[in-house]
């Protein structure tokens, strides 16, 4: 979804996108799925794991542990939404810039043993999303100043797979230590969803300076692929803004895989100002400052319960007696703008 925004916003057909999706998984049938699948800890592998007794309660908060000794993942609920505008937009409104999304690359597996049985789409997204960070934050910034928001279920399969990738990429450009977390060690694996708590975990370490450490996890592994990779049981205090870029992955078993190039507030910053000036950039700060001021005010109001949530249900729905068609245009009761139906022909050099 954040891919399909980005490219609308590159090709100038949009100024503004909202991306985003809500998940509410926590329901019998897909827990039947994933179980079948045995996809999800359970309690009798967690006591395993402990070297419990078969009456002994789980530590259930330690469920999910990526890239440690582990036994599934944990399924969760979430929402999250982001907005994205271009950048003239964005220094015309004076709209707070918390990160910039560089690339989006989505790789399909190609042949599989099985529909979860991972394949190499991944090494693919996650190549092009390192080369694509390097473009922009230069080698140094790679190798020192970039870090690995992983997929991280938790589960055997993804444990290995993921952490080869990532060890691989490591070595192909000359990254020794690369710092590598896991939020889904906190969360669970909210689906539909995870790839934007990924994401929005990734702001507040930009403003906080803190990676939080996959406290879940006691000790990596044997079978983890280690080499060239920091893989960070403890949170990582790299301070406010000494860290240029994330790569946040979503490795699709079963499906396509997913790797975001995410660059800091400091270097967006430090392109804006290369392309559009240092005045209009301090044009830009000036106007910044009142939306700072409201939207501390609006977080004060939502923590003390004072924003109610709108909910509109019928509002504004247009009926099918609201349009207007001919073979030229489409026309919709309210709106000025008509729909242009003289559709180019790409192929005209084909046809008679």
């Amino acid at each position: 979804n954040l891919r399909q925004a980005v490219r609308d916003i590159q090709s100038g057909t949009h100024r503004v996108a909202i991306v985003g999706t809500s998940e509410a998984p926590l329901v019998p049938e897909i827990f039947d799925g994933f179980a079948t699948m045995g996809a999800l800890a359970d309690d009798v592998a967690l006591r395993q794991l402990d070297h419990l007794s078969p009456t002994a309660t789980p530590d259930h908060r330690r469920a999910c542990r990526p890239f440690g000794h582990n036994a599934g993942f944990t399924l969760a609920e979430s929402a999250q939404f982001v907005v994205l505008f271009d950048d003239h937009l964005a220094l015309e409104l004076g709209a707070t810039v918390y990160a910039a999304v560089n690339e989006v690359f989505v790789n399909a597996d190609g042949y599989k043993k099985s529909i979860t049985g991972p394949g190499l789409g991944n090494y693919i997204s996650m190549a092009k999303a390192t080369a694509a960070t390097r473009n922009i934050i230069g080698d140094n910034g790679l190798k020192n100043r970039s870090y690995v928001q992983a997929h991280g279920t938790g589960t055997p399969q993804n444990r290995t797979t993921e952490s080869h990738i990532l060890s691989q990429i490591a070595a192909t450009f000359g990254i020794e230590k690369w710092p590598v977390t896991a939020l889904k060690s906190y969360l669970g694996h909210s689906l539909a969803s995870a790839a934007g708590d990924q994401l929005n975990a990734c702001l507040g370490i930009w403003r906080y300076g803190i990676i939080p450490g996959i406290q879940t996890t006691k000790a990596i592994a044997d079978d983890v692929s280690t080499d060239r990779l920091n893989i960070l049981l403890q949170h990582h205090d790299v301070g406010v803004g000494n860290m240029d870029a994330v790569l946040v992955n979503s490795k699709g078993f079963g499906g396509n895989n997913a790797t975001a190039s995410i660059l800091a507030p400091h270097i967006a910053e430090k392109m804006l100002a290369r392309k559009h000036g240092r005045q209009t950039l301090n044009s830009y700060f000036k106007k910044n400052e009142s939306v700072l001021e409201r939207t501390a005010r609006y977080d004060e109001q939502v923590n003390k319960g004072a924003v109610k949530p709108i909910y509109r249900y019928d509002y504004k729905v247009l009926e099918r007696d609201a349009l207007s068609i001919t073979t030229e245009r489409l026309a919709i009761a309210g709106h000025a703008r008509e729909v242009n139906l003289q559709v180019p022909n790409s192929y005209t050099d084909m046809c008679e």
